[in-house]
């Protein structure tokens, strides 16, 4: 279930989004629902208020957010896409792109993504982190070409095992901006 920290990034991005007070109710509601883990009505609800006012960012942001968290995975990077060329100089449609990208296993994609969000961002601390986990993402995937190529000498062996156990234990989790 979503934490409130969850809740505040959604909103707070949401209302970079919007540019305006979150005075949207419905908004509200989708993230009270999304808050109580009922992410099918929130999806609704968001469904909804992106209806009822097809140009509000706000509410197409939290909407893109449930879809992602519901793993509808081509919509969310559909409706993220969109924004992020609507809206090109915020960073969390691209942070959250890059999630996606990488979950699909399009790393570079997703590096690309995150070098976006943090051009137009450099402090953008999610974008950030996860640059740094699908940096150690690509790390992994060139050593174990090289180990596939053939022997390895021990150094990189012990290398590549530590970054396969790191990606294997969530460090550094990837951190969608919400």
């Amino acid at each position: 279930m979503p934490s409130p920290p969850f809740l505040l990034r959604c909103l707070a991005a949401a209302l970079l989004l919007s540019g305006r007070p979150a005075a949207a109710d419905a908004v509200d509601d989708v993230l009270a629902l999304a808050a109580r883990g009922e992410l099918a009505g929130a999806l609704k609800a968001a469904e909804a208020a992106t209806s009822a006012n097809p140009r509000d960012a706000q509410a197409r942001f939290v909407r893109a957010v449930v879809l992602m968290d519901l793993q509808r995975d081509e919509e969310a990077l559909a409706a993220f896409t969109l924004l992020s060329q609507e809206y090109p100089e915020l960073p969390e449609p691209h942070n959250n792109i890059a999630l996606l990208q990488a979950r699909a296993g399009r790393l570079e994609m997703a590096r690309e993504s995150l070098q976006a969000a943090l051009r137009n961002d450099p402090a953008h601390r999610a974008a950030r982190a996860n640059l740094g986990e699908v940096y150690l993402m690509l790390a992994v995937q060139a050593w174990e070409r090289a180990a596939a190529a053939g022997p390895i000498d021990p150094k990189l062996a012990r290398r590549l095992e530590a970054a396969r156990a790191l990606v294997a234990g969530g460090a550094g989790a990837a951190r969608p901006a919400r």
